[in-house]
């Protein structure tokens, strides 16, 4: 392969470092509103203060594992996400119907099988050989047969779509495009759980919706966006939700969450919380697009967030502190840089883009 001449490998490596940039503004932002709308308030912005702090740590310790052991420390992490998703079985929708789990709740294992399945597509991906790609993706296959054992029907089809999107991605050369397509997906998904709480869409698709979703949630999601207009720029303070939601506090075993990250965040912080969540979202993608990783592993990663984003719109994923690390995590080993560069300074086949 003939060596990118060096005015673009400049130009690449600055398009790489703009979004690192990028990231520690809206990171620093994110934790620096969730105080603003906390003060003079009985609020506890702790918890989005942890999310912020895991998913930076994710995020550093993936580049650094991807730099030095790409397909190891992929692997490793579909184990340790799969690890942490069995032993939290309990928290798996559905996973049994006298479970103690509140009603409408979407746990942390869901998010964390998506997790594994695309950690070992990624790490698939990722590897040279033949056999090793075969074994990572019969690992993702087994994620998936896992949700289905634990009875979650939405981390198994989740899962299985990461695994597909991971098999389509070897054959795409335009990763600009597929990204743009998993983001849209991810703000349709955004969007109907808005509609649904503002009661927007029409009797028979709200009603058909609400049967899938449950009435506890949708009750939850409509108590969080009177919240937001009551408050619509400041919220009600970080993590009074509960508190202040008359469906929350009638309900027995609740958690306090409405189960839904973006009408969390605009009922709690407002619209600028709603716009630092999507900054934050966009900043991974955008990451992803400048990535010196091959476009295969890029947009595997997309599509890994893309149905964790899916999981967060209608439920409490984003809520555990293991799923937000493992979300840095698996960006972070997507756009880390190559372990081993060319001798004069060329990145290596299958690297980068099309190669």
């Amino acid at each position: 392969m003939t060596a990118p001449p060096a005015a673009e490998r400049v130009a690449a490596r600055e398009r790489g470092r703009a979004p690192d940039v990028a990231g520690v503004v809206i990171l620093g932002a994110c934790a620096a509103w969730s105080l603003v709308s906390a003060a003079g308030r009985e609020a506890r912005p702790e918890g989005i203060l942890l999310a912020v702090l895991a998913l930076t740590a994710g995020y550093a310790c993936g580049r650094i594992c991807g730099t030095l052991l790409p397909v190891a420390a992929a692997a490793a992490a579909s184990l340790a996400a799969l690890g942490l998703a069995l032993a939290s079985g309990p928290g798996v929708p559905g996973a049994t119907p006298a479970a103690s789990v509140p009603p409408g709740h979407t746990g942390a294992a869901a998010a964390l099988l998506v997790l594994a399945a695309g950690a070992a597509c990624g790490a698939a991906v990722a590897a040279g050989s033949g056999p090793a790609r075969l074994v990572l993706r019969g690992l993702a296959l087994a994620v998936a047969g896992v949700a289905v054992a634990l009875g979650s029907v939405v981390g198994a089809l989740a899962a299985l779509g990461v695994l597909l999107c991971s098999l389509a991605a070897v054959r795409m050369r335009r990763r600009a495009l597929g990204l743009a397509g998993l983001a849209l997906a991810s703000g349709l998904v955004v969007g109907a759980s808005w509609a649904v709480a503002e009661d927007a869409l029409p009797e028979g698709l709200t009603v058909s919706l609400e049967g899938q979703l449950t009435g506890h949630r949708v009750l939850l999601w409509r108590d969080a966006v009177a919240l937001a207009e009551e408050n619509p720029f400041l919220g009600a303070g970080p993590d009074r939700f509960g508190a202040l939601s008359p469906t929350s506090r009638e309900t027995l075993a609740a958690d306090g969450k409405p189960h839904s990250a973006p009408l969390q965040q605009a009922a709690e912080q407002g619209v600028p919380g709603v716009v630092l969540l999507g900054a934050a979202y966009g900043w991974l993608v955008w990451g992803l697009g400048v990535s010196p990783r091959s476009t295969a592993v890029a947009l595997t990663a997309g599509a890994t967030l893309t149905a964790l984003a899916a999981l967060a719109a209608v439920g409490n994923a984003l809520s555990f502190t293991p799923v937000t690390a493992g979300i840095g995590l698996l960006a972070g080993l997507a756009t880390a840089r190559s372990p081993a560069p060319d001798p004069d300074g060329g990145w290596r086949a299958g690297v980068r883009g099309d190669t």
